[in-house]
């Protein structure tokens, strides 16, 4: 491939750079194909994908191969090593791998065709230009996105019955790549700099009875119990709608934790994204209900209603309360929130969460989130609410 670099200026330069990111994700793709199958492979017609990510994405076509690849790859390159921390292209290259061991049925993602660790490169089956999740709930079909909303609570669900029991097999091939494990990536700090804050901006002290629930949050998260694979990173834009089911993408965070910090994206749709929007009045437990009927013959306690609740409420209070410790010494409670911001947001997680705390009988959590929702809403104005995605509009 020539790239000409010759451009000026800071747009030149600015797409020089793009252009030979593009070429040394092509060079290593064809690389490791070469290395993985004994013979050249040659990869032609590259699309930048657009990664949010540390690694450049591309799309190429197959046009000289004795294999039967299929005629277009996806090609994620990292070049570069992280400074410190969990290294992205180890935790997606393991992931993928964990997948791609499992039979076809049970692999919730692309299948990966090849990889290497020295030149930090993945070759992944192109799943083509399928629509994304962000694509159907930001569209005006209600019924399609409820049909991909149902269709990605139950591939999360199979995503976890699939690798339940698998966090040794995931850690011995993170080792292999010597990333060290990560299990869970909130530190002390911000669970304790969490109350502080509520006390700063909304002048509510939270109450013992109620920071212990939080610390049993805390536990549940971090116990033996309900452990499976997670992408971490739950956006809809990372999950492709096929017509057989929705696939995960992009898994540089991907770790073995509690599927329970998972499930609680089916109270709180995405909440982690930074566009979330509301889901209408019983979408949430439709979703609950097709996740729960792929875990329950993993984990059996799950067929018990008033065990899912209580477990699904800890993690919601866990997700809000993490969400609230990273968002809320920022926001701006001076004026009236728009339906479509942050402050909406955590108005309308935390009325949720006093709702469904108040059906468990966890009745500090159920006090102390209205006293929190009601501060907030009394700041931004009788209109902060959560507006719904567009397509439930």
């Amino acid at each position: 491939m020539t790239v000409d670099t010759s451009s000026t200026g800071d747009a030149g330069v600015g797409a020089g750079a793009e252009h030979l990111a593009i070429a040394a994700a092509v060079a290593a793709g064809e690389s490791v194909l070469s290395r993985r199958f004994g013979s050249a492979i040659t990869l032609v017609a590259p699309e930048d994908l657009a990664g949010s990510g540390p690694a450049t994405v591309v799309r190429a076509r197959v046009v000289s191969s004795s294999f039967a690849l299929p005629r277009t790859l996806v090609i994620k390159h990292y070049p570069d090593e992280p400074a410190s921390g969990a290294d992205p292209f180890a935790q997606e290259a393991v992931s993928y791998q964990l997948f791609t061991a499992l039979a076809p049925d049970e692999r919730m993602c692309p299948e990966l065709l090849a990889h290497d660790g020295r030149d930090r490169v993945l070759v992944l089956e192109d799943l083509g230009r399928t629509p994304t999740l962000e694509d159907k709930l930001y569209a005006r079909d209600s019924r399609a996105a409820e049909r991909a909303l149902l269709s990605w609570a139950r591939s999360l669900g199979r995503l976890h019955a699939s690798t339940a029991g698998r966090e040794a097999d995931f850690n011995a091939l993170l080792r292999r790549l010597g990333g060290p494990a990560k299990t869970d990536p909130a530190g002390d700090e911000l669970y304790d700099h969490v109350p502080s804050v509520i006390q700063e901006r909304l002048g509510i002290p939270a109450p013992e009875d109620f920071l212990a629930q939080v610390a049993a949050a805390r536990e549940q998260s971090r116990s033996a119990g309900f452990r499976a694979f997670s992408p971490v990173e739950l956006s809809p834009d990372n999950n492709l709608v096929t017509g057989e089911s929705v696939r995960f993408l992009d898994f540089e965070y991907g770790r073995v934790r509690s599927a329970l910090v998972d499930a609680a994206h089916l109270r709180l749709p995405f909440a982690s994204w930074p566009d979330a929007l509301a889901l209408p009045a019983g979408m949430s437990e439709a979703m609950v209900a097709a996740w729960r009927a792929e875990v329950v013959g993993v984990w059996p306690a799950l067929a018990d209603d008033e065990v899912l609740a209580e477990q699904l409420t800890l993690s919601e209070l866990l997700r809000v309360w993490l969400i609230t410790g990273e968002e809320l010494g920022s926001l701006d409670l001076s004026r009236h929130a728009a339906p479509v911001s942050r402050e909406a947001a955590l108005v309308t997680w935390w009325r949720d969460l006093a709702k469904h705390a108040g059906y468990v009988r966890m009745t500090a959590v159920s006090e102390f989130a209205a006293r929190v929702a009601a501060a907030l809403a009394a700041r931004l104005g009788p209109h902060a609410d959560l507006a719904f995605y567009p397509a439930f509009r």
